[in-house]
């Protein structure tokens, strides 16, 4: 197919081949993957100052988007690529064909650092979904962190920077531009831009300085780009519905109980949460209709969540649905209401694109980035909500996106009382600082 791009995504490539670094914030939709493929064929085959590209993504984004993207645009065709995916045989197999673009996931990055025994030569690394390399505790980080002196150009790419808050930032900007900007250590980057919340010992968050969200955005600004969706493209309407539902009273009175006391009797088993993390959880499990006990077992509680579902399927007439639960108890009770099908393969996802499936089910941490499900449909239904607002956008932007041709409606089933509605709340508070950020760094094109 022939690429013809927009003007945004021109600048947008453009500015990763002139950018060492680059961290670039495309708001789901703009076509980030083929903002950067087509950088990476110029610094190739153009400017020749690119050898080997290593492109670290979401498991499926590495085993769909970018083989896909290549794939698609004539002016690709030249781009080798490997996919490092599934045993440790094929991962290396993958490597060992010299290929273009490596695109491996992100789980593995601390094995082909650390363990595998290949050599680290690939002087363009790209970061696909940057925000997952948000923490930095964690192995993946640590790993790349060891090889980043010898990777010449590294690019960021997410739609969701701070999905938490701008604390995020720090281990990102560490990865991309070695601590130059935020500095090298999480210590120093609290204490220029934080203040803890609480005394000594007890402190347990942190708030911005006064000024520092500014400085922040200023420190950055310089390998940033930043683009929302709505800025520049033409997208159907989007409307956004919350259905609610209500508990019967002895219903409502176990899940007061265990909001209150941490503990209730449920069917001869004690249901206690040890702390207010595990409580969130355990409450919002009683609000889609079940929980679990110690032994992992469900114990069925309310059909509220189900029936309110019924009612959409039913309402959708005959239009595809793409439906988005939580725990594992909510599908179980979900296929044995409604013929379903997980999005789990890439067969499925064709077939959903094709109108094939009129029920689809699917996990936002499965399904969260990358995935393009626009052309199967446009109703989206959150069975059961996260916390997580990357996952929550990611997961909208897989119908509300770039080639969208109808109204996409975007259904909360919600229960009336229930943590439900916090964490629609937290939601929508949390967009808030992210919003600031990509205001803060957006590039208006003109």
């Amino acid at each position: 197919m022939r690429y013809e791009p927009h003007q945004y995504q021109e600048y947008a490539t453009q500015f990763i081949e002139d950018h060492p670094v680059a961290a670039i914030f495309l708001d789901m939709g703009l076509g980030k993957t083929a903002c950067c493929a087509t950088a990476i064929n110029n610094l190739m085959y153009d400017a020749f100052t690119v050898k080997k590209v290593l492109v670290i993504a979401p498991l499926r984004v590495a085993l769909n988007t970018w083989p896909d993207e290549i794939k698609k645009w004539d002016h690709l065709k030249n781009l080798t690529y490997a996919v490092a995916v599934g045993t440790e045989s094929e991962r290396k197999a993958a490597i060992w064909q010299k290929a273009d673009i490596t695109v491996i996931n992100r789980e593995n990055v601390t094995w082909l650092v650390e363990e595998s025994g290949i050599r680290f030569d690939w002087d363009m690394v790209v970061i696909d979904e940057l925000s997952s390399f948000k923490s930095w505790k964690a192995k993946r980080f640590k790993s790349l962190r060891m090889v980043r002196p010898l990777i010449k150009r590294v690019v960021g790419l997410t739609g969701t920077p701070s999905s938490n808050g701008l604390m995020d930032l720090f281990a990102e900007f560490r990865l991309l531009d070695k601590g130059e900007r935020l500095g090298k250590y999480i210590t120093g980057y609290r204490d220029n831009y934080f203040r803890p919340v609480g005394y000594g010992p007890y402190a347990h968050s942190y708030e911005l300085l006064p000024g520092a969200e500014q400085r922040i955005y200023d420190k950055i600004s310089d390998i940033t780009i930043s683009m929302k969706s709505s800025d520049y493209l033409h997208l159907p309407d989007l409307v956004l519905n919350n259905v609610e539902v209500s508990m019967s009273a002895e219903e409502k009175k176990i899940y007061d109980t265990l909001a209150k006391e941490m503990v209730v009797s449920l069917q001869d088993t004690e249901i206690d949460a040890k702390n207010a993390a595990v409580l969130s959880g355990k409450l919002a499990q009683l609000a889609n209709g079940a929980i679990y006990d110690e032994n992992k077992d469900a114990i069925h509680i309310h059909d509220r969540k189900l029936d309110a579902l019924e009612d959409l399927i039913e309402a959708a007439n005959g239009k595809p649905v793409l439906i988005a639960y939580w725990f594992k108890h909510d599908l179980e009770r979900i296929k044995k209401r409604f013929p379903v099908r997980e999005l789990k393969s890439s067969q499925d996802i064709q077939d959903w694109n094709a109108g094939k499936i009129p029920i689809a089910v699917i996990h936002p941490a499965s399904a969260g980035h990358g995935l393009n499900l626009q052309s199967g449909g446009s109703t989206l239904i959150w069975f059961g909500l996260t916390w997580s607002l990357e996952l929550y956008q990611q997961t909208n932007a897989r119908l509300y996106r770039q080639g969208q041709t109808e109204t996409v409606v975007i259904h909360h089933i919600v229960t009336k009382g229930t943590v439900d509605e916090d964490i629609l709340q937290a939601l929508e508070s949390k967009n808030t600082t992210q919003s600031a950020l990509i205001n803060a760094v957006k590039k208006v094109i003109k």
